[in-house]
């Protein structure tokens, strides 16, 4: 037998494990059930500033920025009003995906300190939610909590989920002074991203690296469309050897795993 095919099916069962972590069927009354909870407790201004309908294209608008937002932020909640909405975000995500993005959320805090900030720009608080359309097991609804370097998107239809754009960034990638010195909040997500390509031989890399230096910014940044028009499509798996599939496999696995693992 080919030692490709295994792979192939390999692959192919990969692909059907990351589409069953993005539609999901039992997370749906979750976020529903959350998502009630959090608007039952918002006064009527709040909830002005956090609904939308379903068809608004708002729902279409994401970034990744330190910027203001539609939606209402934690900043403007009262206590009890910030459990529900950190109910809201985690019924979005896995455990583990859920610690992620509260660590990103907190090092808004170091950036402060690092660049000496009132904290107006730089603010732990400055997380925004906003519920597009009414949560329920009927009709399509949906839901964000965005800020800077989190950005989470729920779209739920007849029951099933789709978690996209899904973003989680940090900054600083490492905390190197501090109480907090040799925080990394996405350390695996990078170990395993450069252990697969430095496992890459000179050709490999060749395919699969965009830019010899790393940009400024995401390339795409927060286009709806996200291919790279006149860069090299990348390497294909097939032409991995065992190991390095093995490496794409893990990768691909950390970021899968920050989703909610319910399936239909």
């Amino acid at each position: 037998m080919s030692p490709i095919l295994p792979r192939l099916g390999a692959i192919a069962m990969g692909t059907i494990l990351l589409t069953a972590a993005y539609n999901r069927t039992n997370s749906a009354s979750v976020m529903t059930e959350a998502a009630n909870r959090f608007l039952a407790s918002l006064t009527p201004d709040q909830r002005a500033k956090a609904t939308f309908s379903f068809e608004d294209a708002e729902r279409m608008h994401w970034f990744y920025v330190p910027i203001e937002r539609k939606g209402l932020p934690l900043r403007e909640m009262s206590p009890y009003q910030k459990h529900l909405a950190s109910a809201l975000l985690a019924a979005g995500l896995s455990q583990s995906g859920y610690i992620k993005a509260v660590t990103i959320m907190s090092l808004e805090d170091v950036l402060r300190i690092m660049e000496k900030d009132s904290g107006e720009r730089r603010n732990p608080e400055k997380y925004y939610f906003s519920i597009f359309g009414t949560p329920s097991d009927a009709a399509p609804w949906g839901y964000r909590v965005e800020g800077h370097h989190v950005s989470q998107n729920y779209t739920v239809v007849n029951g099933h989920v789709v978690d996209g754009p899904s973003f989680f960034g940090a900054n600083p990638a490492e905390v190197r002074q501090g109480p907090r010195a040799g925080l990394r909040a996405l350390a695996a997500e990078e170990d395993l991203g450069r252990g697969l390509v430095t496992s890459l031989d000179a050709d490999q890399q060749k395919a699969a690296i965009v830019e010899a230096k790393a940009p400024g910014d995401i390339l795409t940044t927060n286009s709806r469309k996200a291919a790279l028009e006149g860069q090299p499509s990348g390497l294909l798996a097939s032409k991995m050897t065992a190991k390095q599939f093995d490496k794409l496999q893990e990768l691909l696995s950390e970021y899968a795993n920050n989703v909610s693992g319910q399936e239909a």
